[in-house]
């Protein structure tokens, strides 16, 4: 649950709730919080769309680097 874990912190240090990162990134609330809790996994258009909102590589969110 690396990518959620991250997403998580990600999201707290923006100081942003759930519905505001899932309207960035124009998905409901419901999927993006799947994310976090890690039920669901981004497909690579939305991974890259949370890089780019979060200024993030993908190695970072999947766990690579640190």
């Amino acid at each position: 649950m690396i990518i959620g874990d991250r997403l998580k912190d990600l999201r707290n240090d923006k100081k942003l709730m759930q519905k505001e990162v899932a309207e960035a990134l124009g998905i409901s609330v419901s999927c993006y919080g799947g994310y976090e809790q890690g039920y669901r996994e981004p497909d690579l258009k939305t991974l890259i769309k949370l890089c780019r909102f979060f200024d993030v590589s993908s190695d970072y969110l999947l766990g690579i680097e640190e």
